[in-house]
């Protein structure tokens, strides 16, 4: 007997997978596949660079398979699509991890370990787990070029980086700003707006709020609010943030709102006072059943006039009385003074302080139409501030702790998630009580104390975190470095209509939301480990230089040893013209070296770099020019592959990589930077929540795929949700898919096999050919049945060509399954088995030989993106090639013309007959 088609005793996919994987690898089948393509039309992929000092999920599995179905759909549709693999090595997840494990912060760098120290520390953790991704990359079947990857810490790429800088630069796009912004006391550093707007950094919390009680002086300014005042006259103020008032400097109101004073007594001491809120606000802090009408018995449960119900006011009862005295609008209380709430300093830097000002940011939706304001810890605070010459307290340090002027919690940190549980602990111990209280509380207890309080209370809202340490974030006056994307913000608007969204709500929604409230990017960040902002200044700030590339900083540096400011260039073996990494590998651009850079001026001062990196997203939204270090080199590359056709990333990089990459795109290039883009979905437990390894719900991915295989886990994946959907990850799934789908293929296979063995099948192209010009088959041979599987084989084509191009992975796979279990194996391969067994070497037999060859041909083809080993193992044993050196199959003209249509659903009903 003739074995020409291997056959199998049972279904072993991880086995196949592995065996498949050794051939690719002992063959070069990847390079052969681009070898066969070369000088063909490109379809352009852009890999995001993971960061290889954490391990890969589950997740990363999903989002690979994704990017690798439509690199090999468009290769078997005829383009070259070469696949450059890359690693993300700077930034946050690499300093914070070498910081724990070298159990240091950030104030201890330059102190117990030298900046040196700390950055080989880094550069030797940022490509720990190379090989384990490489390896996970591998066994899933994602073909990516792994053994040239670009990496953001070479000096090659941080050179390319730096010409973008530059670009920016001479455009006036990138500028130094003082200003408040978010700022990660836990990181150190602070934050770009993209970065406050990832998933999942607004976090529910519980706060301690408080309406604190700002005593008026009496002047000329005043004089209204005290007339018939009941004690001393106080605004009211609400704030989220008790912490911020030590440095109240001013109180804002909105001009044409309607303002009240309202005669009362203060429900903590007792004390009578006036105080003054907005007239919509009323409600939110006073009784209608409390309220004594201006001239008017008070009926209830008092029962006597008004003056009495003031008179007998009972501290130790619920009831407040409470008396409007005044109205007027906002703008009257303009320059009113107030003494400062909490007299720990005076403000820095001159400017008034402790009066009202009027603000149109100002709403009447909560608090008391009264904003107190503290410029340091707000953006519009700051700004209202400096329109009307408002001095600011800045009474935060940058870690988070109250500088020593705020005696009574110097030291302390403003936020209680700052501290570990132990810390936590002993400040309880030292405060004297059992559990501890956070300085919003202590700080409302010392208002209640002293009458500067009206209401504290809890108040559940949402609040910022940092995205990588998960503690919370401060606005904080920070020096930094922007790049001025608002000033591009319609053209950016405009490209990214341009952009094909899977799924299309992302673009319009999330992403097209985030460009219509742009804001302008924050690129500094106060840290060691990243790419160095190429900007030196003078000690004055009034002259300063943008470096863009090597040779243009060894000009300057010469510059500078000639004028006697550097003794030597510390790069003198570096040579501008030479092209070779060995040369690059000479140069090291990372801080300390480049700190020790000082260039000198045009009038012959020296000039110093500006301390800060940049933000690591910009590193990585660089890639389409630094992984060919454009425009050094790589020129006619470059051109050639850009813009991506295709991208793919997880939904949480919508305003992470695919903005940054997008921002950096439409202000150096004025383009896209990518034409479609496949957004993920989350990959969730079971039950649908979020795997951790905290809750002990994380999937092991090797485990995974030991047990499975990679093609069984890809299906399943692909076939149970659409990519931008979240999946609900379940292992009982992947057996489904193995003993629904890949069963019933392996079986029909088989099933094949052992007969075309015995009968010494030879397949023949020619068997199933059309006539030209006719809508049916040539050879009379096929019978109903053929025509019809042969018409449906041919509509799953169409389906999936479809399916493939519109970025639609899921419909393809559901379509390829349903045709293997019923269409083919239920249906066909069960009705025709008579025609395989019987004896004679006739037409009827070639012809179910030759179907049900096309049948598993053209299946192994078309799954091929999805199930890259089995398909691959499949068609070699019919064909003895490589099913992903192969082309997509070419559909005959005639298969789906209306005669033979009309015969396929005669077929369909005589099926059907014979089922039942």
């Amino acid at each position: 007997m003739d074995k020409r088609f291997p056959q199998y005793d049972e279904l072993d996919l991880p086995k196949v997978g592995e065996e498949v994987l050794k051939q690719w690898e002992a063959e070069d089948t990847f390079g052969q596949s681009l070898e066969l393509r070369k000088g063909a039309p490109p379809f352009v992929f852009y890999e995001g660079p993971p960061s290889a000092n954490g391990l890969p999920g589950i997740h990363h599995v999903m989002a690979r398979a994704i990017k690798d179905i439509f690199c090999r759909y468009q290769t078997q549709k005829g383009h070259r699509v070469d696949r450059k693999a890359g690693w993300d090595t700077h930034g946050l997840p690499i300093e914070l991890g070498v910081e724990k494990e070298l159990g240091i912060t950030k104030e201890d760098i330059g102190k117990k370990i030298s900046i040196e120290e700390y950055n080989a520390a880094c550069k030797k953790a940022v490509m720990r787990y190379t090989d384990v991704w490489n390896d996970m990359t591998r066994r899933i079947g994602f073909w990516l070029d792994l053994e040239k990857p670009y990496v953001t810490y070479h000096t090659k790429y941080i050179e390319s980086v730096w010409h973008l800088l530059k670009k920016l630069y001479d455009e006036d796009l990138l500028y130094k700003g003082y200003t408040i912004q978010p700022y990660s006391p836990a990181a150190g550093t602070g934050l770009s707006s993209h970065e406050l707007n990832q998933p999942g950094t607004y976090k529910p919390v519980k706060d301690t709020s408080a309406v604190a009680l700002f005593k008026v002086k009496p002047d000329h300014a005043s004089e209204f609010l005290f007339k018939d005042a009941f004690g001393d006259v106080f605004i009211m103020a609400w704030t989220t943030t008790p912490w911020t008032l030590p440095s109240n400097t001013a109180l804002t109101v909105g001009p044409k709102l309607d303002y009240v004073r309202v005669k009362t007594f203060n429900p903590y001491t007792h004390e009578p006072q006036t105080v003054v809120l907005a007239k919509a606000r009323l409600n939110a802090y006073f009784r209608p059943d409390q309220e004594q009408p201006m001239h008017a018995i008070l009926s209830g449960a008092l029962g006597v006039a008004e003056e009495d119900a003031f008179a007998n006011y009972d501290k130790n009862g619920k009831l407040i009385p409470w008396q409007i005295i005044g109205e007027f609008y906002g703008h009257q209380l303009e320059g009113v003074r107030y003494e400062q709430l909490l007299p720990y300093a005076t403000p820095e830097g001159g400017g008034d302080a402790f009066k009202v000002i009027g603000g149109d940011f100002v709403t009447t939706e909560d608090g008391t139409g009264v904003v107190h304001t503290a410029p340091s810890f707000g953006a519009d605070d700051q700004r209202v501030a400096r329109q009307h010459n408002i001095g600011s307290l800045t009474l935060v340090d940058l870690r988070g702790r109250f500088k020593p002027e705020v005696t009574d919690f110097a030291g302390e940190y403003v936020k209680a998630e700052y501290y570990t549980d132990g810390e936590r602990a002993a400040e309880a111990i030292k405060q004297g009580r059992d559990k501890y209280l956070s300085v919003d509380e202590r700080i409302a207890i010392k208002l209640k104390t002293e009458g500067r309080a009206f209401r504290v209370e809890k108040y559940e809202h949402n609040y910022p975190h940092c995205w990588r340490t998960d503690k919370p974030v401060l606005y904080y006056p920070l020096d930094s470095w922007f790049v001025r994307v608002t000033a591009k913000k319609d053209r950016l608007i405009a490209l990214n209509k341009t952009i094909n969204w899977k799924p299309e709500s992302t673009g319009t929604g999330r992403f097209g939301n985030w460009l219509e409230n742009l804001q302008d990017w924050n690129l500094s960040r106060s840290r060691y480990w990243g790419i160095p902002l190429p900007i030196w200044r003078t000690a004055e700030g009034d002259e300063e230089l943008c470096i863009g590339s090597l040779k243009q900083l060894k000009e300057e540096i010469a510059k500078s040893v000639k004028a006697g400011v550097m003794a030597a260039d510390p790069y003198a073996s570096f040579k501008a013209d030479d092209m070779s990494d060995a040369n690059y590998d000479t140069v090291d651009l990372h801080r300390p070296y480049v700190d020790n850079i000082v260039l000198v001026s045009p009038s012959g001062k020296p000039m110093k770099r500006e301390t800060d990196l940049i933000d690591v997203w910009f590193d990585s939204g660089s890639m389409p020019y630094a992984q060919w270090h454009y425009p050094f080199e790589n020129e006619a590359t470059f051109k050639e592959k850009f813009p991506a056709a295709f991208i793919a990333e997880g939904v949480d990089q919508t305003r992470g990589w695919f903005y940054t990459l997008h921002a950096i795109a439409t202000l150096t290039q004025d383009s896209v930077a990518y034409r479609t883009v496949v957004s993920n979905g989350l990959v969730l437990d079971k039950v649908g929540q979020k795997m951790s390894k905290r809750l002990g719900n994380a999937v092991d991915p090797f485990k995974t795929l030991d047990q499975y295989g990679a093609d069984a886990v890809r299906w399943y994946m692909i076939s149970n949700a659409s990519p931008w959907d979240n999946l609900k990850f379940d292992a009982e799934g992947i057996t489904e898919v193995q003993r629904k789908f890949f069963r019933a293929l392996f079986n029909t296979y088989n099933f094949f096999a052992l007969y075309a063995n015995i009968d010494g099948f030879e397949h023949d192209p020619s068997f199933l050919r059309w006539t030209p010009g006719s809508t049916e088959p040539a050879n009379p041979a096929l019978t109903e049945l053929d025509r019809w599987v042969l018409a449906r084989l041919n509509l799953l084509l169409i389906e999936c060509d479809k399916a493939y191009s519109d970025y639609e992975p899921t419909v393809a796979a559901r379509a390829i399954q349903e045709f293997v279990v019923e269409d083919m194996s239920n249906w066909y391969v069960r009705l025709n088995r008579r025609r395989f067994w019987k004896g004679e070497q006739g037409d009827d037999k070639k012809a179910a030989f030759q179907t049900l060859y096309r049948c598993l041909e053209v299946v192994a083809m078309i799954s091929a993106p999805i199930a890259p080993f089995f398909s691959d193992r499949l068609y070699r044993d019919l064909t003895g090639k490589s099913v992903h050196l192969s082309n997509w199959p070419v559909q005959p003209a005639a298969t789906v013309s209306g005669s033979e249509m009309v015969s396929a659903m005669r077929m369909i009903v005589f099926v059907s007959r014979c089922r039942r």
